[in-house]
């Protein structure tokens, strides 16, 4: 653990790394030491151009933030994969995982080569039960973004 934090103390990217979360809607408000306690935890995994970072159907178990590249989300409609959106630096996505383990919506796939960090649902419950400071915030983020796509939903939805 000591070392851990050693490395930590001296990793260049770090000031990177926290730059990129301080722009995610879903930590919004969280001072730079909570963030530097969260980002301790985060996963970062690298994924190559047209790699598969999960399908529609799967079990949701994490939530992934983008460092760097971009992830086009797509839905299979009638056979043929559908690009729902294209995201960048910044960018997060799956964050349903962290409330429920229900299949995914959609796939997710990398459109370049692309440097995530990874929030697993284990982890978030862990945060909830020993960090409310981090978790309330990141609940409340969530529950406004949620809410914020039900209403963008609601005001696209063709007149009955």
């Amino acid at each position: 653990m000591l070392m851990k934090l050693f490395n930590w103390a001296f990793d260049k990217e770090k000031e990177r790394k926290l730059s990129v979360l301080k722009k995610v809607r879903l930590f919004s408000g969280l001072q730079r030491k909570l963030l530097m306690k969260l980002l301790v935890d985060l996963v970062e995994k690298e994924y190559q151009p047209g790699e598969l970072i999960f399908s529609e159907g799967d079990t949701g178990k994490a939530l992934y933030i983008i460092l760097c590249g971009s992830v086009a989300i797509s839905k299979n409609c009638n056979g043929t994969g559908e690009v729902l959106s294209e995201l960048s630096s910044g960018s997060y996505f799956g964050e349903l995982a962290l409330i429920d383990q229900l299949p995914r919506f959609a796939s997710a796939s990398a459109l370049e080569k692309t440097n995530v960090l990874i929030m697993y649902k284990s982890y978030f419950d862990d945060l909830i039960r020993v960090n409310t400071a981090i978790s309330s915030r990141v609940l409340l983020n969530l529950v406004e973004s949620l809410t914020a796509y039900v209403r963008q939903n609601l005001d696209n939805s063709p007149d009955e």
